[in-house]
C-alpha cells in the first residue's frame, strides 16, 4: 500500500473513531424550548428522547385542549432541532464539512 493511501486510511480511521465517540455522546447532550410564553417547556436529549415536560396550570383549558396540544408539539420540535443542530454542528466539525448519509 502506498503511503498517500496508508495516510488516508489513517485518517479515515481516526475520524470513524471520532464519529462514534459523538454517537455516543449524543445520548447525554440535551436541549430545551418553550412555547406559548414558556406555558409549555420541554427537554429532550440527543437520542430523541424528552427528558422533561412542564406544563403551567394556566395552560390546561379544558375546553381548548388542541392549544395545549399545539404547544406541547411546537416546544418538542424546538427542542428536536436545536439538540440536531448541536450535533450536527459537531459532527461537521469531524467531517469537514462533508455531507455523509445516515450520520445525524
Amino acid at each position: 500500500m502506498s503511503k498517500g493511501l496508508a495516510g488516508i486510511m489513517k485518517q479515515a480511521q481516526m475520524m470513524q473513531q471520532k464519529m462514534a465517540k459523538l454517537q455516543e455522546e449524543a445520548a447525554n447532550r440535551t436541549a430545551e424550548a418553550t412555547a406559548g410564553g414558556g406555558a409549555v417547556s420541554v427537554m429532550v436529549s440527543g437520542k430523541n428522547e424528552i427528558k422533561s415536560l412542564v406544563i403551567k396550570p394556566e395552560a390546561v383549558d379544558p375546553t381548548d385542549v388542541e392549544m395545549l396540544q399545539d404547544l406541547i408539539m411546537a416546544a418538542v420540535n424546538e427542542a428536536l432541532k436545536k439538540v440536531h443542530a448541536e450535533i450536527s454542528s459537531e459532527m461537521s466539525k469531524i467531517t469537514g464539512g462533508l455531507n455523509i448519509p445516515g450520520l445525524f
